[in-house]
């Protein structure tokens, strides 16, 4: 049986042992997951009453129907930019159950009883109805969005490593919330129309369907994503930096409730308010942080390019897996080898191959920077596991797209991302271009064999 290679030096030597805990009752992960479902199943219940009540049921329906059709483009999207290091399913639809059930239910409760108790006191039901719109909706409507990823962000902190998962999160949670309240403005103006006997394109329904699903599906996603983006730096700072990781995520938020109080207070700007600050607010808005995710996106694969060479040349990958892996053609090529020849399960295999290596070359990353946290070495030591019971389906499929993306035999450039270059050191693992790894450890980690208890 082979002998894994030996893990790469690290700045604090081997890992010792890891101490199990004595854990109660209620800390056991059932009993939370329970809870957690359990919450979020009521507030479904909770919110589907609420909703029917107001639209009644022929209105439910159609508010359903049409506030379901954008809500697969923007999962698609949120997606893609999530396919260099893929976070499970499971923190996607938490995030889509929480916007559409528990944040939905605060905010219809909240904002009603804010706007009743100030038109109470103010005895002026349109000032109530002008300030719960642009103050207290964007206050409890981004506060509610944002405890999503929150829980994502402490409780699953393994999987949120940067700013594209506080992205994805925040703009699924919106994508939720945005669903709900789609039926119930949908089911709403369904209603009126009734009443009236509008049909067509001059209805209520056609109209309220215009602005809210063609011109601005994305304008709940847009706002929390400044909320995500908070979260996301937070997750890139190093653990000492506690007044960072709070205020950030403190002013991604507030900018989430100053963007949202814009936009809903666009009707009271006069006639074409709404047009002026959708053509001169949230168009540029939108662009922006589109360009600024795509460049983190891209800005990951080149960590990927630049960090695993040092498990290469310790021998855990093959030399030209950290080129192949940087390159999101490179790796649907290897899934779709997989699948074709060996089945679902070889193509799933190799995308957590590349989701393993990934979540590997950020890890290396932040410990380069003096972020490395302390549970490196065994973090460092399940991805390696993880990559190498793989191996034998994933290195095969790389292999091929290697093959495919280039006919003629060509060196990958080695050199530029080697430790050579960067530490001016001879490697002692054979393979030109590289130089131990940049922590300046004494001595390597003994080998490892995955089938060792």
């Amino acid at each position: 049986m082979a002998t894994c290679p030996p893990y790469p030096t690290h700045p604090t030597g081997p890992a010792g042992g890891v101490l199990r805990r004595h854990t109660h009752w209620w800390q056991r992960r059932w009993v939370r997951y329970g809870a957690l479902v359990t919450l979020l199943a009521l507030s479904g219940l909770v919110i589907l009453a609420l909703v029917r009540q107001q639209t009644g049921t022929e209105g439910f329906l159609v508010g359903l129907g049409l506030a379901v059709l954008p809500v697969p483009l923007l999962i698609a999207a949120f997606r893609w930019l999530d396919r260099v290091e893929p976070g499970p399913w499971r923190n996607l639809l938490f995030a889509f159950a929480w916007g559409a059930c528990a944040a939905a239910l605060i905010a219809i409760v909240a904002n009603s009883f804010a706007t009743r108790w100030i038109a109470t006191a103010t005895a002026d039901p349109t000032s109530a109805d002008t300030l719960g719109a642009t103050v207290i909706a964007p206050v409890v409507e981004e506060s509610a969005k944002a405890a999503a990823v929150l829980l994502v962000f402490l409780f699953r902190r393994r999987d949120f490593t940067g700013i594209v998962d506080g992205v994805v999160i925040a703009g699924v949670t919106a994508t939720g919330f945005a669903f709900t309240e789609n039926i119930l403005y949908l089911g709403t103006a369904f209603g009126t129309d009734q009443l009236s006997g509008e049909r067509g394109l001059a209805s209520v329904t056609a109209a309220t369907f215009f602005v809210r699903v063609v011109m601005s599906p994305f304008a709940h996603p847009l706002f929390t994503v400044l909320t995500g983006i908070g979260f996301g730096i937070a997750a890139l700072s190093a653990e000492r930096q506690h007044l960072r990781r709070v205020l950030v995520p403190l002013a991604g938020l507030l900018l989430a409730m100053g963007m949202h109080s814009v936009w809903n207070g666009s009707s009271s700007f006069g006639e074409y308010g709404f047009f002026a600050v959708y053509a001169s607010f949230m168009v540029p808005a939108f662009a922006l942080l589109t360009w600024l995710v795509i460049w983190t996106r891209q800005r990951e694969l080149r960590t990927v390019r630049e960090e695993l060479p040092a498990y290469a040349a310790a021998g855990w990958l093959s030399l030209p897996e950290p080129f192949l892996l940087s390159s999101m053609r490179a790796r649907r090529l290897a899934r779709e080898h997989a699948g074709h020849h060996f089945g679902k399960a070889a193509a799933r295999s190799v995308a957590e191959y590349e989701a393993y290596a990934t979540s590997l070359a950020f890890l290396r990353h932040r410990a380069h920077r003096g972020r490395a946290e302390a549970n490196f070495a065994v973090r460092e030591r399940e991805l390696l596991h993880e990559l190498w019971s793989r191996r034998g389906v994933a290195r095969p499929a790389l292999a091929y797209a290697g093959r495919a993306m280039t006919p003629v035999a060509v060196q990958p450039p080695w050199p530029v991302y080697g430790y050579t270059a960067r530490y001016g050191q001879q490697s002692r693992y054979g393979h030109p271009g590289y130089g131990q790894p940049p922590y300046g450890a004494a001595a390597p980690y003994p080998a490892y064999n995955p089938y060792r208890v």
